[in-house]
């Protein structure tokens, strides 16, 4: 029987989000959260590139290049970061550095601009575009990738940490 204490909404203890949930939501998050600071580097003449590149293949229409565009297209990116945060998870989660989630962004950045490159149009080949639109590219993918890396390997860490404390009930 439970006591008037334990129930209580003050008393109840929250469920943790599980940690396949928590890696989605550092991908979906992660992925909105660069590709937004990607379109105001674009806005501000730092790259070429802006997040309506992705559309360009699927999409038909002057629409895509448009604030509806903009807005699809990096909700559209958060949804593949998923993906990419995924892939993290099951590969490379156990590392502890963050500097493997750094070559993770820097291997996201060769797949994009050289093996995708010929999906998206409008985008120029890595040959001709100009240095400031591929050293800001490449550090966003940097940023990118560490910030995914270190999420999920920080959780990892914390799981098996808690795993190895005795538990006190």
């Amino acid at each position: 029987m439970m006591s008037k204490d334990e129930t209580l909404e003050q008393n109840q203890r929250e469920e943790p989000m599980s940690f396949i949930m928590m890696v989605i939501v550092t991908g979906l998050f992660g992925g909105i959260f660069w590709s937004g600071l990607a379109y105001f580097a674009y806005l501000f003449h730092f790259t070429e590139i802006r997040p309506n590149i992705v559309l360009e293949p699927w999409t038909v229409g002057n629409w895509k290049y448009g604030w509806l565009g903009t807005v699809i297209s990096i909700i559209f990116i958060g949804v593949f970061s998923i993906v990419a945060a995924l892939i993290y998870y099951v590969a490379l989660r156990r590392f502890k550095s963050m500097w493997v989630g750094a070559l993770y962004g820097i291997i996201l950045f060769l797949l994009v601009f050289f093996v995708l490159n010929p999906l998206f149009p409008g985008m120029d080949p890595f040959s001709k575009l100009g240095k400031t639109t591929i050293i800001t590219s490449l550090c966003f993918y940097i940023l990118y990738g560490t910030f995914i890396g270190y999420s999920i390997s920080f959780e990892e860490n914390e799981i098996r940490n808690r795993k190895k404390q005795p538990s006190s009930t």
